[in-house]
């Protein structure tokens, strides 16, 4: 059976219920949350949604906000200037049109790259046409030899070579969940992973 056959395999049996942990109730909100995702946690990004998601309710809420008052209300995810920025002028553009369902429309769109638009198109509109490459993925991916790379659009380009296309989304979601819970950056519980025997990384760790 080839590696990463098993490696789907232990991922499946071990996260059968892995999702995205954003939360949303509607494309445009996934959206943001998505944006406000970059460089920080969703553990914090649902805090500050839960009271944003409340204030503006509609993109044309975000499209006409003032910027300081919008700014300060997502602070705390960090760059929220830039993060504030892109979401106005993504609203703006969509107040009176449905999020986009295509890579090419949603990758036009301000502060929005392959990554987010992985998220909207495999969470949102179960479209398997990428895989989601965020901290998580990029670094088991590397520890368990699937990629060499390290731009995450070059590991996307990797793991899509590898992993079957109906798999893209929930890949994703099992090895943030794995990530979350046992490979993490700085202390991964190698000596109590399920996927130890087929990763590179870990058997270095505990040989060491």
């Amino acid at each position: 059976m080839p590696q990463t056959t098993k490696i789907l395999q232990l991922l499946k049996h071990h996260y059968p219920k892995a999702k995205c942990t954003l939360t949303h109730n509607s494309a445009f909100q996934l959206l943001v949350a998505t944006i406000l995702s970059a460089q920080c946690t969703d553990k914090r990004v649902n805090l500050v949604t839960k009271t944003l998601f409340k204030k503006y309710k509609t993109a044309n809420d975000y499209a006409t906000a003032h910027m300081n008052e919008l700014e300060q209300d997502i602070r705390s995810t960090g760059f929220y200037r830039n993060k504030a920025k892109n979401i106005q002028k993504t609203a703006q553009i969509l107040k009176n049109k449905p999020v986009p369902n295509t890579m090419e429309e949603l990758i036009q769109l301000p502060g929005v790259a392959r990554k987010t638009a992985n998220v909207l198109l495999g969470t949102w509109y179960k479209k398997n046409s990428g895989i989601v490459v965020d901290t998580h993925v990029a670094r088991i991916s590397q520890r368990l030899n699937l990629t060499q790379q390290s731009n995450p659009e070059k590991i996307e380009q990797d793991l899509m070579k590898i992993i079957p296309q109906t798999e893209y989304t929930q890949f994703s979601h099992q090895l943030i969940q794995h990530g979350r819970t046992l490979c993490k950056a700085q202390t991964p519980q190698c000596k109590n992973c399920f996927l130890l025997p087929l990763c590179p990384a870990g058997k270095r760790t505990i040989t060491i």
